[in-house]
C-alpha cells in the first residue's frame, strides 16, 4: 500500500506515500509512469464502475517531503490523457452493456430450482401471510414454503405473496384480486377458478399448474412462464403480457374455451387471434 497508494473506486483517487529519496523531478518521473500504469489497469473497472455516473476520475497530486507539490506540466498531461482513456472505457462498456443483444433471463423463465426439504414441523406454514417487507424483490425474513398446502377458498386479496413457493398446492376458488406474487414459484399447484383480477404476478412461473376457469383479468403478467399449465376456460382480459410471453402463451394447446364467470373467450382475451 505503501507504494501503491489508496484508491476508491467512485472517483479513482490515489494519495501516493512519501518518498524517502530523490528529487522532485525524479519523483514526478516515478509518479508518472505508477499513475499511467496502475491507470490502464483499473481503465476496464472504472469503466463499469463510472457507466451511470456523471463525474470523471481525477489523480491528487503526490506528497513530498515539503508537503503538497504542484503537479508539473508532464504528470497534469498524462492525467488528462488517462482521464479521456478512462472516459473512453467506461463510455464503451456502458454501450455494450446496453446494447448487448443477449436476452435478460427472468425468474419465470428459469428452467430448474433447487428447493430446500419441507418443514413440517412448522404447523403454522400453511398459514397465509401478506409480506411487509416490500414486493419488488420477493424480501422476507424467512422462506414462504406453501407447498402441499390445502388453502381452497382462501381470501388473499390485496396480499403480497411475493417470492412464495407452491407445489401440489390447492389453492381452487382462491381471491388473489389486487394481490402481488413477484418472483413466485407456482408450479403444479390447483389454481382452477381462482380470481387475479387486477394482480401482479410477475416474474413467476405455473409451470404444471392447473389454471382451468381462472381469471387474470387487468393482470400484469410480465416475464410469466405459463408452460406446461392448463389455462383451459381462464380469462386473459386486459392483461398486461410482454409479446415474448405472449408468443409462447400462445402456443399453449390448452388456450381455449370460454370463461364460466365472466363468458370471456379465453384464446381471444389473451390476443391470440389468427396468426399468432
Amino acid at each position: 500500500l505503501q507504494h501503491y497508494g489508496m484508491m476508491n473506486l467512485s472517483g479513482l483517487y490515489y494519495v501516493n506515500s512519501r518518498h524517502r529519496s530523490g528529487s522532485p523531478q525524479d519523483t514526478n518521473r516515478t509518479q508518472l509512469k505508477s499513475t499511467k500504469r496502475t491507470m490502464r489497469r483499473f481503465a476496464t473497472l472504472g469503466g463499469l464502475l463510472l457507466a451511470g455516473n456523471t463525474g470523471i476520475a481525477v489523480a491528487f497530486a503526490p506528497q513530498t517531503s515539503h508537503g503538497r507539490t504542484n503537479v508539473s506540466t508532464q504528470l497534469d498531461a498524462a492525467k488528462h490523457s488517462d482521464n479521456q482513456l478512462a472516459g473512453a472505457a467506461s463510455l464503451a462498456l456502458a454501450a455494450a452493456l446496453v446494447l448487448s443483444p443477449m436476452a435478460a433471463f427472468a425468474d419465470g423463465q428459469t428452467k430448474e430450482f433447487k428447493l430446500p426439504p419441507i418443514d413440517y414441523s412448522d404447523k403454522q406454514r400453511c398459514a397465509l401471510n401478506s409480506s411487509k417487507m416490500g414486493q419488488a424483490n420477493a424480501a422476507r425474513d424467512k422462506l414462504y414454503d406453501l407447498r402441499e398446502c390445502k388453502l381452497s377458498g382462501v381470501n388473499g386479496q390485496e396480499f403480497d405473496l411475493s417470492g412464495v413457493i407452491m407445489s401440489k398446492t390447492d389453492l381452487s376458488k382462491a381471491n388473489f384480486r389486487e394481490a402481488q406474487f413477484s418472483k413466485g414459484y407456482l408450479r403444479d399447484s390447483n389454481f382452477e377458478e381462482a380470481d387475479f383480477t387486477n394482480a401482479i404476478v410477475d416474474r413467476a412461473t405455473f409451470k404444471g399448474s392447473s389454471l382451468k376457469g381462472t381469471i387474470f383479468s387487468n393482470a400484469v403478467l410480465t416475464a410469466t412462464s405459463f408452460e406446461g399449465a392448463d389455462v383451459e376456460n381462464a380469462d386473459f382480459t386486459d392483461a398486461y403480457i410482454g409479446d415474448f410471453d405472449i408468443r409462447n402463451l400462445c402456443k399453449n394447446p390448452t388456450l381455449k374455451g370460454e370463461n364460466p364467470l365472466t363468458g370471456a373467450d379465453t384464446r381471444l382475451s389473451a390476443n391470440c387471434g389468427p396468426g399468432r
